[in-house]
């Protein structure tokens, strides 16, 4: 495999196929089921190579692996003013700013 397709690679287990099934973030639309997760995940390697390789005949750029995205660090959210309230409440109680209780709270995905 290529080293530009390094993708976001997950294996989960399916009761419903009864097997483990590999997808990547970048590509929602593909999945590989096998027995068991890196034959899976190899499937689906294989399996991006080739769209991928489809994808640059065609003149399609194929997508970026999340990896190799550029994050500024910065993160607009809308929530309600209730919400934004709470928020800010819960932020002076605990004597830090708004984005630090966010970010502290983001840090534990």
């Amino acid at each position: 495999m290529s080293k530009r397709l390094h993708y976001g690679y997950r294996t989960v287990w399916s009761d419903e196929d009864e097997a483990f099934v590999a997808t990547a973030v970048e590509f929602p639309s593909l999945s590989w089921a096998a027995d068991d997760a890196p034959e899976a995940v190899r499937g689906l390697e294989s399996l991006i190579e080739s769209v991928v390789a489809d994808m640059e005949a065609s003149g399609e750029e194929a997508p970026v692996p999340l990896v190799d995205r550029v994050y500024s660090g910065k993160l607009s959210v809308r929530i309600s003013p209730s919400l934004h309230k709470k928020v800010a409440l819960r932020a002076a109680e605990e004597k830090v700013s708004i984005n630090r209780l966010v970010s502290q709270a983001l840090a534990e995905v």
